[in-house]
């Protein structure tokens, strides 16, 4: 992929890798650290970038990839407060937040994907995992949110 294509494609899909950088990072120094690193592997994985799959379903996994690195790396005591304001558009963003407060750092990525509609085949693909695995995973995780939270003070949408 030439240089033009990928920063075409890049300002096309930024608003996903502030979205990962929202979910990993609590300080906006420590998101735009985050931001540049996402961009410095994405350029450094392009020439492996074979078009199978859309570019912005391959920057999710590079950039989840390299979030969870980071993540593990850093062990920060992450603020949710900020979470996901455009995926929680019709949710209320505290209990979003809350919501994922309580799943592992895969798990929330997980439920990212899940939040932005993708299928379970995209999901596995982004995450390296197979199809039953994500859907399995993504099954734990609401139960995980199920068995923390009451149900019943949940908002119906």
């Amino acid at each position: 992929m030439d240089e033009s294509r990928f920063l075409e494609e890049l300002t096309k899909h930024e608003a996903i890798l502030h979205k990962i950088c929202r979910l990993y990072r609590n300080t906006p120094q420590d998101r735009e650290d985050l931001f540049q690193e996402m961009v410095y592997q994405l350029w450094r994985a392009s020439p492996k970038f074979e078009g199978r799959s859309g570019f912005g379903t391959w920057m999710y996994k590079v950039a989840l990839g390299t979030a969870l690195v980071h993540f593990r790396e850093r062990r920060p005591e992450v603020e949710f407060r900020e979470v996901l304001p455009e995926v929680a558009e019709n949710q209320d963003e505290d209990r979003l937040a809350e919501m994922l407060s309580v799943l592992t750092p895969a798990e929330k990525a997980l439920m990212v994907l899940y939040l932005e509609g993708l299928s379970y085949a995209e999901m596995a693909g982004i995450m390296g995992i197979s199809e039953s695995n994500a859907g399995a995973r993504l099954s734990r995780a609401r139960q995980k949110i199920r068995q923390h939270f009451n149900p019943d003070t949940w908002k119906k949408h």
